[in-house]
């Protein structure tokens, strides 16, 4: 599998966006309730680079298999320089090595773009891969919160998890 990691473009977002959907349709990774669809992601794409901050793709071959980006942890200023990270893969790319080059990559830009924190909100019940990747990646248990969000019709909770990158 030829794979290289680079900056998203615009022209990425509707493989994102794919992505995305998926997840919001099939699984409790993600807490949206509706596919935001591509314009959602113009816009994203967007903020996060306005804001300094790294949006990135896995490209195989010219298809988005996966996405990484950070954006603001909290909007007021004293934590400016505490980021949230958000990665998906497409499920053909999952188990292949792709997050774990995301993820790496992700840190290090992040860290170069002035981040000394970054925070991860995992929802558990369908994330198990995701707790992996994240503490794999060094980041420790910051904490839990039970029963902060309802999707399919179930009550779920979410695991922290914190890195510091300077």
């Amino acid at each position: 599998m030829s794979l290289t990691l680079r900056a998203a473009t615009p022209s990425d977002m509707a493989g994102v966006a794919a992505i995305y959907d998926h997840y919001v349709l099939t699984s409790t990774a993600t807490f949206e309730l509706t596919p935001p669809g591509p314009p959602l992601w113009d816009a994203k794409l967007d903020a996060v680079r306005d804001g300094g901050w790294p949006f990135l793709v896995a490209d195989t071959c010219g298809e988005v298999a996966g996405f990484a980006y950070v954006g603001p942890w909290r909007p007021r200023p004293a934590y400016e320089h505490t980021v949230e990270d958000s990665i998906y893969l497409d499920p053909a790319y999952t188990g292949r090595g792709v997050g774990t080059q995301l993820m790496a990559r992700l840190i290090e830009e992040a860290e170069q773009a002035g981040a000394r924190e970054m925070i991860a909100v995992v929802a558990d019940m369908d994330s198990p891969a995701s707790l992996s990747l994240h503490r794999r990646a060094g980041f420790a248990d910051a904490g839990r919160l039970e029963r902060v969000g309802r999707k399919f019709d179930r009550w779920l909770g979410t695991t922290l998890l914190q890195k510091s990158l300077a």
